[in-house]
């Protein structure tokens, strides 16, 4: 069954708190799943939410901030502990490659499993396949750092009155649709464009190209708003975004689910960050993510 779905590991910035573990955030997109910035403690937070080490296909990794890295150690042995049956590619900023390997080879464990590294170098795409074009864009913030989009091709959704109207039925809707044309009807009298999904990933980043690039068009928009307004100084000087922010580029970006994450431990009210974003203008779907949640990705 296909299932797309973010499954929210941690959304603590900096330090965990009572309630929020560090950064980690799993996507369930049909049979893949994509799991990003595992930060410390992330291995525990799979057990809590039901998922396993088997689900991951790949890691993306934003920078190399303890909060969003740290996890990468025991998730990595967790992988091969299990022994995973396929094998699992990370991406991760180029230029932060030692800081990979030392957190690959933090202790002594057996490997089993075949672990791609795919550093990013440069804006533009990182992984072509059938479901999904994975791309990757450089953010803002004082070591480098960048967000992750999911693009999906576009398909074609089939009208049912148009089908109708040229007497098409049973199996011949299934053979214009192989071959593109059936007695002289194509597809695209029958048919129309539906646009691929799109999932964007923005983390640790003050405002800039990157971000409102990887938001455009987003289905969903996982991104930080450590701060709320009245400290948007602090946001900037620290390379981070404010909930009036955040919520900001999602409306001019046209995005249908915002997910905002990654809160300071200094706010103690959840419902601040709704509000500035409501203030902000955004008026589509808004998550305030908690730890364990789990937000579907909106069908097109």
């Amino acid at each position: 069954m296909s299932v797309r779905e973010l499954v929210v590991l941690g959304t603590a910035s900096q330090v965990p708190t009572r309630h929020r573990n560090h950064n980690g955030y799993l996507l369930r997109w049909d049979g893949q799943g994509i799991l990003f910035d595992p930060g410390e403690g992330t291995q525990r937070q799979m057990l809590r939410a039901g998922v396993a080490a088997h689900d991951i296909d790949r890691i993306c990794v934003t920078h190399f901030h303890g909060d969003h890295s740290l996890g990468l150690a025991g998730v990595i042995q967790r992988i091969n502990l299990d022994q995973v049956p396929h094998p699992v590619t990370a991406h991760y900023p180029a230029s932060g490659q030692h800081f990979f390997e030392r957190l690959r080879y933090a202790t002594a464990y057996r490997e089993t499993v075949k672990l791609a590294e795919a550093p990013v170098a440069a804006d533009g795409p990182l992984a072509v396949t059938g479901e999904y074009t994975l791309d990757a864009r450089r953010l803002s913030h004082p070591v480098e750092s960048y967000g992750y989009r999911l693009i999906e091709p576009d398909g074609r959704r089939i009208l049912p009155e148009r089908l109708a109207a040229h007497g098409i039925k049973g199996p011949d809707v299934g053979r214009i649709q192989r071959d593109g044309v059936l007695d002289g009807v194509t597809l695209d009298e029958v048919s129309e464009v539906r646009r691929g999904q799109r999932f964007a990933f923005v983390m640790d980043t003050r405002l800039c190209d990157g971000v409102h690039a990887l938001a455009e068009g987003a289905d969903m928009l996982v991104i930080e708003s450590t701060f709320l307004d009245e400290d948007v100084r602090l946001a900037t000087d620290h390379g981070h975004l404010t909930a009036g922010q955040a919520a900001a580029v999602a409306r001019d970006a046209g995005v249908r689910h915002l997910v905002l994450t990654h809160f300071s431990q200094r706010y103690s009210d959840p419902a601040a960050f709704e509000r500035q974003a409501r203030d902000a203008g955004f008026d589509g779907e808004l998550s305030i993510a908690q730890d364990l949640m789990r937000v579907p990705v909106p069908k097109r």
